[in-house]
């Protein structure tokens, strides 16, 4: 069964415990993206959200760093409270970072922008348990959804599955009740959407909506 893990970047901070709280019996994960207003140039969330968040859900805090330097910050994601980190591959050094989040016993992510080949993250599959397939530009929310990305699921979902590995396929950007069927179709695991959720009049028939697009 594909998993659904809403985005609180749409989510209403300033009641971002009830939003959470709405949708969380509905779901598998919380998809958290952490921005540094450098490798992006929005800047949203840290550790200390996250911390104020880990009290009020058991669901699992899949925290995505859009970060320059995520090395710096991955002791303090896990003490505040994340289940899983992915960093980017565009970022160089990836062997280091995945090895730095596997020994503070966190899920290990690896993402790619659009325009990254598959090329560039085949070789770390044997290191990862989830690969990000970001399908919009890292940013901003409420960006539309870039249906060529899907040929790289494709790809990555053949050679996992050939290889017998243990890597899910999460996708990010512009999933609602629309596309969520041709996501899952090429192979994804996670569909993470933001304001296909909290950008709607009724969240938790948003979540059950894409949830009936991807079964």
């Amino acid at each position: 069964m594909v998993k659904i893990a809403p985005s609180i970047l749409a989510a209403d901070f300033a009641n971002l415990a009830a939003d959470v709280a709405r949708v969380a019996d509905e779901v598998e994960l919380l998809h958290v993206d952490c921005m540094d207003g450098h490798y992006v140039p929005n800047l949203t969330i840290g550790p200390p959200v996250v911390a104020a968040l880990r009290p009020h859900t058991d669901r699992f805090l899949d925290c995505h760093l859009m970060v320059d330097n995520p090395g710096r910050l991955m002791a303090a994601f896990a003490d505040a409270g994340a289940d899983g980190l992915s960093v980017h591959v565009e970022l160089g050094d990836t062997a280091a970072l995945l090895a730095q989040i596997a020994a503070l016993g966190l899920r290990r992510g690896l993402a790619f922008e659009p325009q990254t080949p598959y090329d560039a993250v085949e070789p770390f599959l044997a290191d990862i348990d989830v690969l990000l397939v970001m399908s919009v530009h890292t940013g901003y929310g409420g960006q539309p959804f870039i249906p060529d990305v899907l040929d790289k699921v494709r790809a990555a979902r053949a050679e996992i599955d050939t290889r017998g590995l243990h890597v899910e396929i999460e996708i990010d950007g512009g999933i609602k009740a629309s596309n969520a069927g041709q996501a899952a179709g090429a192979g994804v695991d996670i569909l993470v959407s933001g304001t296909g959720i909290f950008g709607t009049d009724d969240p938790v028939t948003a979540v059950r909506a894409i949830r009936a697009a991807s079964s």
